[in-house]
């Protein structure tokens, strides 16, 4: 498993996530497994069927986000500086074709938001700006082509 790289704020929400799953979710498909078994003939039950596939979705999930969280490094958000495009940066480009002004901050799969902003450090367009300068010229191969963006400025 490769190591993620996680703001502190991303850490403690996979952990309340891990747990919420184990105290809140698991216990209900519990339930529903328990009241399917009362209702009898498990040979045609189809919600006991149906409780005890989602019990299996819970528990793989729950063991995948146990082995993000075993991996995961807190980055010290103090130590991140501008001179370079790096994870946790703001980042505003410029798309040389038509003008267009972007800001992305660049932060772990786990924490991306296009809504708010925020790109993964695996993306495309991340991977391109990545150790990047203010004022560089960078080309990225994004699904519908090649695009040419500018960095304006980054910051924290």
């Amino acid at each position: 498993m490769a190591i993620t790289y996680m703001t502190e704020d991303g850490y403690k929400k996979l952990k309340e996530e891990i747990n919420a799953l184990e105290s809140v979710d698991r216990p209900a498909i519990s339930r529903l497994i328990a009241e399917a078994r009362d209702k009898g003939d498990l040979s045609e039950n189809a919600e006991y069927d149906a409780a005890k596939e989602a019990q299996g979705l819970l528990e793989a999930k729950i063991s995948q986000l146990k082995n993000i969280l075993a991996n995961a490094r807190v980055i010290n958000e103090n130590l991140i500086g501008t001179d370079t495009v790096q994870i946790l940066n703001k980042v505003t480009i410029k798309n040389i074709k038509n003008n267009q002004k972007m800001t992305y901050t660049l932060v772990a799969e786990n924490e991306a938001d296009l809504k708010l902003g925020k790109i993964a450090v695996k993306t495309p367009i991340a991977q391109g700006l990545m150790g990047k300068k203010v004022g560089d010229i960078v080309d990225i191969k994004v699904p519908s082509g090649m695009m040419s963006f500018e960095i304006l400025d980054i910051s924290i």
